[in-house]
């Protein structure tokens, strides 16, 4: 009979140690607070908005009791006379009309310097283009609206002069007036620069977020570069440029340095926009609050009150065309 010998089995690996048991509840702990905390932060955040909306409300009121004039439609500003007189129809339409401006020249310009960051440059080219563009978004107020006083306003008379000499028969860039180029116009400009950058950046950081398969099988198809920004990128991108203009926009709007410093005012509608003159909300705050007396400030705050109303109608505006157009949410690109 033949012999049988055992055959060797390899040894049982040990058994893993056993892991203590997390309590639930400590987890449960974790996201309780969590969740107060956010939910602190954001009922915060309303309190805030209420508690500086009753505020100008509540000053406001006093001032336009007392006002002699309409609030909406005086072309004065004399809160200190007597009989006090005072509106703002200068100060909203000069604040629409150099926001306008600004945005006007500035959202092209940033989109395309987007675009070139983020699918055009070279890496290398890119980065220190996105490094000076974010620093732009820095600078103070008061250091534009220097520049603006100093170097802007000369350079721009001559293209005041040529824009009245071949664009003066749209009525809008008739100059009939002779100064410097202390007007709407100039305003504009200066506040499409600092408003740059914000959109800019924004608008990057959101091309840059679009899926890469996209734009591969875009490719893959035969597209040109510039069908595949346009099939594939700025669709996905449209929430993302309308949250950056509107960004930019709410700067545009409160911007109160810079306007101060080279706006020449005086309380006068034209829609000759190379005319010097004009007035904003902030601007006007800012010249008229130190030498106002209680009144006088009042009056201010129910400027400013206006201003606040317009802020939140042009970003609510905003939300609105974003939930109405589903295809802004890039869900479709």
């Amino acid at each position: 009979m033949a012999s049988t010998t055992p055959i060797d089995t390899p040894p049982a690996p040990p058994a893993p140690p056993e892991r203590a048991e997390r309590p639930k509840s400590a987890g449960r702990t974790g996201d309780k607070i969590f969740v107060g905390l956010s939910r602190g932060s954001g009922i915060l955040l309303l309190v805030i908005m209420a508690s500086i909306a009753v505020f100008l409300s509540y000053r406001a009121v006093i001032a336009i009791s007392k006002n002699e004039g309409n609030f909406l439609t005086t072309f004065d500003w004399n809160p200190a006379g007597d009989p006090p007189v005072f509106g703002i129809a200068v100060l909203l339409f000069g604040t629409v009309v150099s926001s306008i401006i600004a945005m006007v020249i500035a959202v092209p310009i940033a989109v395309g310097i987007a675009l070139f960051i983020s699918h055009y440059a070279p890496r290398k080219l890119a980065a220190p283009i996105a490094y000076v563009i974010d620093l732009l978004a820095a600078v103070p107020s008061i250091v534009y609206g220097i520049w603006g006083a100093l170097v802007l306003v000369p350079y721009l008379e001559g293209l005041n002069l040529w824009l009245d000499q071949f664009f003066g028969w749209t009525y809008i860039f008739d100059k009939t007036e002779v100064g410097v180029a202390r007007s709407l116009f100039t305003v504009g400009v200066l506040l499409a620069i600092m408003i740059l950058p914000i959109v800019t950046s924004v608008s990057r950081e959101v091309f840059l977020q679009v899926p890469k398969m996209n734009e591969e099988a875009a490719l893959a198809l035969g597209a040109t570069r510039w069908e595949v920004i346009r099939l594939s990128v700025l669709p996905f991108g449209r929430s993302g440029i309308i949250s950056a203009s509107m960004l930019g926009l709410g700067r545009a709007l409160g911007e109160t340095m810079a306007v101060a410093t080279v706006l020449s005012p005086s309380f006068i509608i034209s829609l000759h926009v190379l005319n010097p003159g004009g007035g904003t909300f902030a601007q006007n705050i800012a010249a008229k609050f130190g030498e106002a007396d209680e009144f006088g400030r009042d009056a201010l705050i129910a400027s400013g009150l206006v201003l606040f109303v317009l802020t939140l109608l042009v970003n609510g505006a905003a939300r609105l065309i974003i939930a109405r157009r589903k295809e802004y949410s890039g869900a479709n690109a």
